[in-house]
């Protein structure tokens, strides 16, 4: 994938700056896959910890969402999300779609600032580990370069 990645993809982040500055590794962790691949694990570790803690979340359950955490059906979703105007909750129903078992528990006792700010601190944490890894490839780029790290 070139730098800026494909435009058709939801592998990576689309932006004029993106195909100019940016590494094929820094374009993933802005995408669409990225961005619901880590909906889906918080949505994860949330039924795991209410397990824990006695909800009547089972085994099956739990196995049936890892099993399908990369299985991302981005034509439904985008299908569900104009019927519902919600991009969360069309990504619920997606996930819940291939998880029949598991659909009531996707999401349980969470907001949408829940995996959409959790989302954001990991993105920031993966692109700040992708600038201190190659610091290099700012070089040529007074826009990166002048931003703080």
């Amino acid at each position: 994938m070139a730098a800026g990645g494909d435009y058709g993809s939801p592998d990576s982040y689309r932006s004029p700056l993106a195909s100019r500055y940016a590494s094929p590794e820094m374009c993933f962790v802005f995408s669409d896959r990225y961005k619901f691949q880590t909906w889906r694990q918080l949505w994860l570790w949330l039924a795991e910890a209410e397990q824990t803690l006695g909800l009547p979340i089972t085994d099956e359950q739990i196995q049936e969402m890892k099993s399908n955490l990369d299985n991302i059906d981005f034509k439904m979703a985008a299908e569900e999300e104009k019927r519902l105007r919600h991009d969360v909750m069309a990504h619920v129903h997606t996930f819940g779609h291939c998880c029949p078992k598991a659909a009531g528990i996707i999401h349980l006792g969470a907001t949408s600032c829940y995996v959409g700010d959790n989302t954001a601190c990991t993105a920031d944490h993966s692109w700040e580990t992708l600038l201190s890894l190659d610091s290099g490839s700012l070089h040529g780029s007074p826009e990166l370069e002048a931003c703080p790290r």
